[in-house]
């Protein structure tokens, strides 16, 4: 039993060393371009947009943004408009990882990102 304990605890290390040093970014990039796929993003704009995601924001700021985008209740999965959008941006309450989000759709769109 010690040493199942002693063994999860140095994956855990090791998983929050990975996750500090920027050793698991090609992983949390998957699953962010993954979600912005899943939302109806095209495979391309998709991984441009999770490369500049992972670089500028915290993994905090990546859940955040995902729990605030996720659909609630009634609301729609997916082919919502703008009015949806922008309500549920302003339940993110995060204006960095919202500003990121928009200029990393606004650049990978034009090609620039």
């Amino acid at each position: 039993m010690r040493k199942l304990v002693i063994g999860l605890l140095l994956v855990a290390v090791l998983g929050a060393g990975a996750l500090f040093t920027g050793l698991a970014n090609p992983l949390v990039a998957m699953q962010v371009k993954g979600a912005l796929v899943e939302s109806g993003i095209g495979e391309e704009r998709a991984e441009c947009m999770a490369e500049r995601m992972v670089d500028r924001l915290t993994l905090g700021q990546l859940w955040k943004l995902r729990q605030g985008m996720a659909a609630r209740g009634d609301e729609p999965e997916e082919g919502y408009g703008l009015g949806e959008l922008v309500k549920r941006l302003r339940r993110v309450d995060d204006g960095e990882a919202v500003a990121v989000l928009t200029t990393s759709a606004g650049l990978c769109a034009l090609g620039i990102g």
